[in-house]
């Protein structure tokens, strides 16, 4: 009988330049860090050895991409290259109607100027910064929808960022349907851990709004992540393409605000998708206020051209699998040495429990701010915070918002780091776990007034 040999899986790419990056000194990093206020954000990116802060705008673009950016139309208006991420929109996801803006945040502070009113309730499932800020900033009242297995950081729920539909459904009893602008769903859920939500919930999803009359608006800056989670994971998925089931989620919405810098691969852009022609012909006149013209929106043409390829590259099942597959690679890394994560893995980037790393440290310490700050100095890994500082402050009482998970998320960006990388990354925080009893908390020296995670300055205890 003959031996079975497992293959090993490889990235569906070869490396055709490489940009050189210097590994600096702990003496030089700790100078860096306390310069930066202990916040990741305010390092300078020569000063970083391995950047996962983010795969927005992070990852690296094809070939093809930049081909396509040899072939920018910038014209003012009428660009060739917007009726082609208009195509490219209309052809993978299914929506009707497209604005195009700088990046996802131009989006949602566009969308929700249109849709919420003053008093409003919006409900999701589970806060992002940006679209929760634009939402409060129109009026609205953002509320937590997701099932509880998402807050634990231990469940192996399979599909964490799955609604609760017996809470929504009092929610939209309590304060009626015509309070309830949209549902504003994400796939995944960045901050539950990059969770996806499965098909079997989002029809359901579909058929209760459907019921009283409620838009569903997507946020769909990784779906196709989401996509490839539910043909893994979910049955009756195996055979079909993360094309298909990326175009069969999207069609289960109204409208969607995309930031492009993620799933689609560019450096920058985004848009505003819509069915309903009424909320596009007025996103179309707001667009131009804000952003640009409403054929091009904030970006320049050979940003569309990119970005219109990069949608196509971005449902490609090899890509999809060697992108998840590396996260899942490291994710596996760090169970086997105890360290303590979000389980099950997710799709963008592993998010290490910041409370169990560092028991000693109480939240309103930020031990999620000091374990990034303390990786970093280890090796010049820049990874972010996602806990209280991310969560801010209570809009009516002023008190921090405590939310369950304090995590610190180790973002990839696509098609930018090899496997030695991600070996790099494990043994760093191996090595600060075994010394974890010795990184201090943190007192906040200056906080800004929105998402101050982003600029929040920080001392050591």
């Amino acid at each position: 009988m003959g031996t079975t040999i497992k293959h090993s899986w490889a990235e569906p790419f070869k490396i055709k330049m490489v940009e050189p990056v210097f590994i600096t000194t702990e003496e030089h990093r700790k100078k860096a860090i306390e310069e930066a206020g202990y916040n990741t954000f305010l390092l300078h990116s020569d000063d970083v050895y391995i950047d996962l802060l983010t795969d927005s705008g992070t990852s690296a673009m094809s070939d093809r991409q930049w081909a396509g950016m040899m072939l920018g139309d910038e014209a003012y208006a009428g660009s060739k290259n917007f009726y082609h991420l208009e195509e490219a929109i209309q052809n993978y996801y299914g929506y009707k109607h497209v604005v195009p803006t700088h990046q996802g945040r131009g989006a949602e502070h566009i969308l929700s100027q249109i849709l919420i009113k003053q008093g409003d309730i919006v409900p999701g499932n589970m806060y992002f910064t940006t679209t929760k800020l634009h939402q409060e900033l129109a009026g609205g009242k953002f509320v937590d929808i997701i099932i509880d297995e998402a807050h634990d950081p231990d469940s192996l729920h399979p599909f964490k960022g799955n609604v609760n539909l017996e809470k929504l459904e009092s929610i939209i009893k309590e304060h009626g349907a015509d309070k309830i602008p949209y549902i504003s769903i994400a796939t995944t859920v960045n901050m539950a851990g990059g969770q996806p939500i499965s098909m079997a919930n989002m029809k359901a999803l579909r058929e209760l709004t459907n019921k009283y009359g409620i838009r569903i608006i997507h946020d769909m800056t990784r779906v196709a992540e989401n996509a490839y989670m539910i043909q893994q994971k979910e049955e009756g998925y195996k055979g079909k393409s993360v094309a298909e089931i990326t175009k069969e989620l999207c069609m289960l919405t109204d409208g969607a605000t995309m930031s492009a810098k993620k799933d689609a691969m560019v450096n920058i852009g985004g848009f505003l998708a819509i069915n309903d022609p009424d909320v596009f012909d007025e996103a179309r006149n707001m667009v131009v206020i804000y952003e640009g013209l409403h054929t091009y929106g904030g970006m320049a043409g050979r940003d569309m051209e990119a970005l219109a390829i990069g949608i196509k590259e971005s449902v490609q099942d090899d890509h999809i699998r060697a992108r998840v597959g590396q996260v899942h690679y490291l994710g596996q890394k760090l169970m086997d040495a105890g360290v303590p994560i979000v389980k099950p893995v997710g799709t963008h980037g592993i998010f290490i429990d910041a409370k169990k790393f560092l028991p000693h440290i109480p939240q309103d310490q930020f031990p999620a701010q000091a374990l990034a700050a303390a990786l970093y100095i280890d090796s010049g890994v820049r990874a972010m915070e996602r806990g209280i500082v991310s969560a801010g402050r209570n809009k009516e009482t002023g008190d921090n918002n405590y939310p369950n998970l304090e995590l610190v998320r180790l973002t990839i960006p696509r098609r930018v780091y090899t496997q030695a990388h991600m070996d790099v990354v494990a043994e760093s925080v191996e090595c600060i776990y075994s010394k974890r009893n010795t990184i201090r908390g943190l007192k906040m020296v200056y906080e800004p007034k929105y998402l101050r995670f982003f600029q929040a300055r920080f001392e050591e205890i």
